[in-house]
């Protein structure tokens, strides 16, 4: 254990705390994590579970060889830039896992040569089911892209994609797609209620068998079409559901609502990182 690297996170909320949790969850030593937060009664209960923690980010910067921002995209430029000299001095790989600020932003704010690897996560890492995009500058080496798997798959799974830009393309499927997942429990639950179920009925119909499909999916050897059409049967009640599905053009409306996200994606990348 005394081969791992010192983590710092920049950050002690909600996505910080997801992948934390993993970590320690996972045997990783908690006095090799850092913690990071201005307000210190929020890092209370990390220091009662042995972590190392600071109100000064500079602090935390110089102990690490991994340093995982998870800040606001709205606040990245202000810490990158406070924290620059210390990442200057100290070199450590610095994983974001800030929406949409792309790493060139990042490195000039940095002070240059910096190894970067942006993280696009989703809410289901708050319960160590997420799915992170990665990707990483030209100065991250192989063995500091190892580490930053070792990070982020403390909160779920983790993939790499070759080009930068295709991080907006992980936002509309997997950063955002919780969101849909959501609006279609919502939608059945609603129905369920019309058709004569009770509120609490509906939901636990509903919300089972988002978890079972899932699971099914995961499992098995076929792709998601073909489990379709295998509990589809001709002339059947699934059937009859199916078909209003696409004669109201659902999968249309998936590819212009993911369109959408992917272009804000693109246009809140221009936004947050200029100068």
């Amino acid at each position: 254990m005394n081969t791992q690297p010192v983590l710092a996170f920049i950050g002690a909320g909600n996505m910080a705390r997801a992948i934390i949790g993993g970590l320690l969850s996972n045997g990783y030593p908690a006095d090799k994590i850092w913690a990071s937060e201005p307000n210190a009664e929020r890092l209370t209960d990390l220091a009662d579970q042995g972590l190392k923690t600071t109100t000064d980010n500079n602090q935390a910067v110089s102990a690490a060889n991994v340093v995982v921002l998870a800040v606001k995209p709205q606040v990245l430029k202000t810490v990158s830039l406070a924290i620059a000299p210390s990442v200057q001095q100290n070199q450590p790989l610095i994983v974001s896992v800030a929406a949409g600020i792309m790493t060139d932003s990042m490195e000039r704010w940095l002070g240059g040569n910096t190894a970067i690897v942006r993280c696009m996560p989703n809410t289901p890492s708050l319960v160590q089911t997420g799915a992170s995009g990665l990707f990483a500058n030209p100065h991250v080496k192989a063995e500091q892209k190892q580490q930053a798997e070792t990070v982020l798959k403390a909160a779920g799974i983790t993939l790499w994609v070759e080009e930068e830009t295709q991080l907006d393309a992980v936002t509309a499927v997997s950063g955002s797609g919780p969101a849909y997942f959501f609006l279609v429990m919502e939608s059945m639950i609603d129905a369920g209620k019309k058709l004569g179920l009770t509120e609490n009925t509906a939901t636990q119909l509903t919300l089972q068998t988002a978890l079972g499909a899932a699971k099914m999916a995961q499992s098995s050897d076929v792709a998601p079409d073909e489990l379709r059409r295998r509990v589809t049967s001709p002339n059947g009640t699934t059937e009859q559901a199916i078909l209003n599905f696409i004669d109201g053009g659902l999968p249309e409306l998936f590819d212009k609502a993911m369109k959408a996200c992917n272009d804000r994606s693109e246009e809140l990348a221009v936004e947050l990182g200029k100068d």
